[in-house]
């Protein structure tokens, strides 16, 4: 057993957050890579003539890449819950998501890790820790802060949101754009529910926690895996699966369109089969707006909504809450490091143990 002091500080100096500090009495942790594949050049490997490091001269013939494998880390706490819970992040991101928030206070990780249950973080595939990649990519240094400020709903520009739960405090908000992370690789779907499938393999039955990008990805990582128990679901925003004669007709919004697969009834039952959750902040517009960050969540909404009720429709359990609508107000697309995330992460804990996964 390790005893942990952990301490919830501000990564910033001088900004105004709240102190938490206690220990953790944790029973294991570790890290480790899963799933990815090796890739062999041809030819024969010399060690004379291919051993001295030399960037971009060095043959490859006869050399293997160890590449597209996900990277984990884990922490057990003693006493866990039966079922562990897996966090993965959505695009652009990596697990700095659900470690810390950005005005220094715990993230969702040291949350339920104090209410015991096992963690585990993940860097997908060709993102963050498991950047290593086995399919070339150029990465841009294009300047894009204010679309991502307005794509996770912070507001417009630099201008927030009244009522925003974000600090407002120009250091927490360049905490925020830090943890923004670029792809080493193409993202591949199947490299990526790969990796996630057989994380679950390894640690045997579990919670998945998605966010934003991985939503889509995590139904059909459930597809493969029936050792996944639950799906929380925060923000999914593409990638939604209907059985096939089933799927929608494709949403248009300002600056994109938002399109619907689908997949065998017999496949897409298994999503019936397990309880689901799906959580959306504030500032979603319920009619067409003029600012392409708002208006492709306005889509997802209403796309959530209709794949919501196909679930139910074949005898599935999915529960879609829109949080204003439950008087919870000012969240982003990052609920789980906004200001009230404690709030947001106590409604987690209502559901979980509701449906009887906090055993």
């Amino acid at each position: 057993m390790v005893l942990l002091a952990v301490f919830s500080i501000a990564l910033v100096a001088g900004c105004q957050t709240t102190r938490k500090s206690g220990y953790l009495a944790v029973q294991e942790q570790g890290s480790f890579a899963i799933g990815g594949t090796v890739i062999t050049a041809a030819g024969k490997f010399d060690p004379i003539a291919h051993g001295a490091f030399n960037p971009g001269k060095q043959s490859s013939e006869g050399q293997t890449l160890h590449g597209d494998h996900a990277f984990v880390i884990y922490q057990k706490p003693v006493n866990a819950r039966k079922l562990p819970l897996v966090f993965w992040h959505g695009y652009g991101q990596s697990m700095r998501t659900w470690q810390t928030t950005p005005d220094g206070r715990e993230g969702f990780q040291n949350i339920f890790l104090r209410r015991r249950f096992s963690v585990y973080n993940i860097d997908q595939p060709r993102r963050g820790n498991a950047g290593r990649s086995t399919k070339p990519m150029n990465i841009t240094a294009a300047p894009d802060d204010q679309l991502w400020f307005g794509i996770f709903r912070l507001g417009i520009g630099r201008e927030f949101f009244q009522g925003v739960q974000f600090s407002k405090a120009p250091k927490i908000l360049d905490q925020f754009f830090r943890q923004i992370v670029p792809d080493t690789g193409p993202i591949d779907f199947e490299v990526n529910t790969n990796a996630v499938s057989e994380l679950f393999d390894k640690i045997a039955e579990g919670v998945l926690v998605t966010h934003s990008h991985s939503g889509g990805m995590g139904w059909l990582t459930a597809l493969k895996n029936p050792k996944i128990k639950a799906i929380v679901s925060y923000e999914p925003g593409s990638n939604f699966i209907f059985p096939e004669g089933e799927v929608p007709e494709t949403i248009p919004y300002v600056g994109g369109a938002l399109k619907a697969s689908g997949v065998a009834l017999s496949d897409f039952k298994r999503l019936t089969q397990i309880p689901i959750v799906i959580y959306y902040g504030d500032f979603i517009p319920e009619q067409p707006v003029q600012t392409p960050g708002q208006e492709q969540w306005r889509a997802a909404l209403i796309m959530a909504k209709k794949w919501r009720d196909v679930v139910n429709k074949h005898g599935g359990d999915v529960t879609l809450v829109h949080l204003p609508e439950i008087g919870i107000k000012g969240n982003t697309h990052f609920p789980m490091s906004d200001l009230n995330n404690l709030e947001i992460a106590n409604l987690m804990s209502k559901w979980l143990k509701e449906k009887g996964l906090d055993q």
